[in-house]
């Protein structure tokens, strides 16, 4: 962890033994940048081998040459010493990069200690969860320690967890017995860790100690991403945005290597947004003054700390940008909120390198392969086609921990294009990985859901969804055209409903476009199925062809809104989402529309002459790692659909 230690060094500090990252002007933005010291003052120190491992520098352990250390601007590597020497910013986090071979030390929640947080006069304003209390003047020196690795190191996994998002205890609770027990399961040890791609919190700050000190549970260190409900929404300005956070947590940017991979964490959710984001279309809420907003981009200070970061980073080595906020996202392509402004300069940066991108915010489950490209990409962020894989990596939360609740009691929250919340796993050797997603309490090995898009579903959407947007339905006792039971059995089927189109359709949760899929119907010869969305440019397909029926039918009807008690607490009655936002009311289709659009959907439609009877479809997927995964379906086609319910006929005298 750094120490500060006044003791005199019995060695000068010479020029020349420091490498800085070579970018021009770096002398000039520290004379005359606002964040630095007119003042010629510098802060030193040491990054040593903690032998002893008890965080604290001994006379016998020696200095650890070759570490980068960091202001959040500059980045310098230490001389044979392990000595470095950085200028010294009036609000900054001193850093070490923890090296691969190498580990900084972790709290007693397994957070890693690698950062020293200098903001002399704390935050600008008193802010509700605390923010930064003044820190007063730099310590004569801040020490870094490390401990060596034992073993091989090329080699680990990786839990990466979006959007936690708990907004109350209960939430919390819910997602310690959803991700957390599954990702205890998973087995991690000693070399692998946690990520948090941010909103770990919903805006309630003090519950972030709860989340980790559950998250110790697991015996890994515990890497966390600044979100947008991480913040402190009363900050003034977005110097101060991430006081809290960098208080209770650790710094909202850095870095660390592990084996052949360098993590890079950004904050790329700027607070309170301002007339420099507004300057491009459809961000003038930034203008509202009234009403402080977001907006997603890495600011400059951020994108000249990242290049003189890579510029001391062999080339070879797998860079993961870790953001919360997607660089681009499929489920809100032409969205000017929820994707990075200047998404194109990060690719810039990252030219040559073995790249990828892992973020979190939207609730769905994208896995962008390279070459890919949806219509609003290049308008909003400068990305024409991506140079490497991105990965948005669903929710914890799922859709907000809505939904009817599941066998253990957790609710369902089933999340945006159908894939149940979960967790990401990422296994890496060298600069290698296998990326694979674990639906929360869900057979492990399960990866898709399989159903058929009817005649019948089909209008059922069409009628939902202009009920759901229609005013009656702004009443909470206002009663729906159709529920799920109206859905009866969609696995039989009649000639009339095949001549109008019965399509087969596999929802693979984190299918790429390197992803085949293909069925076979009564062990017939293979079939391959098509992408709704090819991912060459095109703009977002929507409507009830490109709806998961597997999920939607479960988001049609959600009871748990009505469930109500005489005697019990009157705030348990249905239940709460969001801010306290009460969910009380008839049964009625959960969120706001109708799913209608899906990155990760294969159709193929079933033949309009398939014979009166029972048929056997077993579906194949394939993923660009060439693991299998097989559903069986059964169908009956039927001259007329049987009577769904109990027949009373024969009971009639």
């Amino acid at each position: 962890m750094p120490t500060s230690q006044t003791h005199p060094h019995t060695s000068r500090f010479s020029g020349a033994v420091f490498r800085f990252a070579c970018v021009a002007g770096l002398v000039a933005l520290m004379l005359a940048g606002p964040s630095f010291s007119q003042a010629p003052e510098s802060v030193t120190g040491i990054v040593f081998h903690d032998l002893n491992r008890d965080g604290v520098r001994q006379a016998a352990e020696p200095g650890v040459a070759d570490v980068k250390v960091s202001n959040g601007l500059a980045v310098v590597e230490t001389d044979a010493d392990g000595r470095y020497r950085l200028p010294v910013r009036d609000d900054m986090s001193v850093m070490v990069i923890q090296p691969a071979g190498w580990s900084v030390p972790t709290n007693d929640d397994f957070v890693p200690q690698f950062a020293y947080t200098h903001k002399p006069a704390g935050s600008a304003s008193d802010l509700r969860f605390g923010g930064l209390a003044p820190t007063g003047p730099l310590p004569a020196s801040i020490d870094f320690a490390l401990s060596r690795v034992d073993g091989p190191t090329d080699a680990f996994r990786c839990a990466v967890i979006g959007d936690a998002q708990a907004y109350s205890n209960d939430e919390v609770g819910h997602f310690r017995d959803s991700a957390l027990v599954d990702i205890m399961s998973a087995g991690l040890s000693d070399g692998d860790c946690m990520i948090y791609l941010g909103d770990v919190v919903g805006d309630d700050l003090a519950l972030l100690d709860r989340v980790m000190a559950l998250g110790r549970q697991v015996g890994v260190p515990q890497w966390f991403v600044f979100g947008n409900h991480d913040m402190d929404f009363d900050a003034t300005t977005p110097a101060d945005r991430a006081d809290t956070w960098r208080s209770k947590v650790m710094p909202d940017y850095y870095a660390f290597e592990v084996g052949e991979v360098l993590f890079v964490a950004l904050n790329n959710i700027v607070y309170p947004c301002s007339e420099r984001d507004a300057q491009r279309p459809g961000r003038q809420r930034c203008l509202n003054q009234d009403r402080k907003a977001y907006n997603a981009r890495v600011e400059a200070v951020q994108m000249r700390w990242l290049e003189n970061l890579l510029a001391l980073t062999p080339k070879d080595k797998r860079v993961v940008l870790m953001h919360h906020a997607p660089l681009v996202s499929f489920v809100d392509t032409a969205s000017a909120i929820h994707q990075t402004d200047n998404a194109g300069e990060l690719h810039a940066l990252l030219a040559g390198r073995p790249g990828l991108s892992l973020s979190g915010h939207t609730h769905s489950l994208e896995n962008h392969d390279p070459g890919q490209s949806f219509e609003g990409w290049e308008a909003q962020t400068g990305v024409a086609e991506l140079p490497f894989r991105h990965i948005v990596a669903g929710a914890a939360s799922g859709g907000w921990y809505q939904g009817d609740l599941d066998i253990n009691s957790i609710p369902m929250a089933l999340q945006r294009m159908g894939a149940p919340k979960g967790v990401l796993m990422l296994a890496f050797e060298g600069t290698d990985y296998v990326e694979s997603y674990r639906g929360s309490r869900i057979d492990p090995n399960r990866r898709q859901w399989v159903s058929l898009n009817t005649p019948r579903f089909r209008r059922m959407h069409q009628a939902l969804d202009a009920w759901m947007a229609s005013e009656e339905a702004q009443s909470s006792d206002a009663v729906p055209p159709y529920s799920l039971h109206d859905l009866g059995d969609l696995n039989v089927v009649t000639p009339d409903e095949l001549a109008d189109g019965v399509l087969l359709a596999v929802n693979v949760w984190l299918g790429s476009a390197s992803t085949e899929v293909s069925y076979r119907l009564n062990g017939g010869p293979k079939q391959t199925m098509q992408r709704t969305q090819q991912g060459a440019g095109e703009g977002m397909n929507q409507g009830p062809m490109y709806a998961d029926p597997f999920s939607t039918r479960r988001l049609m009807s959600t009871a748990r809104s009505a469930v109500r008690s005489l005697q019990g607490d009157d705030r348990a009655n249905g239940f709460e989402v969001f801010k306290g936002t009460s969910r009380q009311g008839t049964p009625r289709p959960q969120g706001r529309r109708m799913p209608e659009h899906n990155m990760h959907l294969w159709t193929a439609r079933l033949p309009s002459d398939l014979p009166i009877g029972i048929h056997r479809i077993r579906v194949t997927s394939i993923d660009r790692h060439r693991r299998v995964s097989e559903d069986r379906l059964i169908v009956e086609v039927v001259d007329q659909k049987p009577p769904r319910f109990w027949r009373t006929e024969p009971w009639e005298d």
